[in-house]
């Protein structure tokens, strides 16, 4: 009973950031409203000026569950991971944060999980983790699997975070904790994930995971590439030396 009030009282505001994410979007909202029944929450969608029509998507969204509950805004041009969280959290008007990927990648049916998770242990972030038993990866090949976990050991050797997958970009946060976290971080792009774990960590706030199955894209091509590697290390780097 006094679970359920929580829940009742809490608002969850979900920051999607998009970049040509037209064949994804209504698919990952249907998917949120279905398995949020019961919870009070928004779609915050931050779209980096798309070309190939996400946002005509999104305002077709709008006219099917309403302004109050997909909340569209926009920017004119790709910006950057970090900033576009940032972007999204100025319009947040719920108590909790969630972080997650347009892509299909991160499935709405873990969002109760985090909820849950929350709520039984009072945690400041809870974040979702491929690489505890339970999780996995589902659609990459051997070399990517072992360049994802390769990149997450050498994280671990080196910057002890207490958490088992920092490159994961599917989290829910206190809203002050996140705006806390975030305003810490100077990273953009890939590296920016692993930095607001370590940092959050850094700083003491109660972290608990929860295993996920992250599925490679259903549409469009992934955007991690050498670049995203080379970067990645840098950023490894700079954690070392700053935290």
């Amino acid at each position: 009973m006094e679970e359920q009030q929580k829940k009742e009282k809490d608002k969850y505001s979900i920051i999607v950031p998009t970049y040509n994410e037209r064949l994804n979007i209504a698919l990952l909202v249907y998917l949120v409203f279905k398995h949020l029944r019961d919870v009070n929450f928004e779609i915050i969608i931050v779209d980096d000026g798309s070309p190939d029509g996400t946002q005509d998507i999104v305002k077709q969204l709008q006219q099917v569950y309403g302004e109050d509950h997909i909340l569209l805004r926009a920017r004119p041009k790709k910006l950057g991971l970090g900033t576009a969280y940032i972007h999204g959290l100025k319009h947040a008007s719920g108590n909790f944060v969630v972080i997650m990927d347009a892509d299909l990648s991160h499935h709405p049916k873990y969002l109760p999980s985090f909820i849950k998770k929350q709520m039984e242990t009072g945690a400041s972030i809870v974040t979702g983790t491929r690489y505890v038993k339970g999780g996995g990866v589902h659609g990459w090949n051997l070399m990517r699997k072992l360049t994802s976990r390769g990149a997450n050991v050498l994280a671990q050797t080196f910057l002890w975070p207490g958490v088992s997958d920092l490159t994961g970009s599917f989290r829910l946060y206190r809203k002050s904790v996140l705006e806390d976290v975030i305003s810490s971080c100077v990273s953009k792009g890939y590296v920016f994930q692993m930095e607001m774990i370590v940092r959050a960590s850094r700083k003491g706030y109660h972290i608990e995971e929860v295993p996920i199955t992250f599925v490679d894209r259903v549409y469009g091509s992934s955007k991690l590439g050498g670049s995203e590697i080379v970067e990645y290390l840098k950023g490894l780097v700079y954690l070392l030396l700053t935290t």
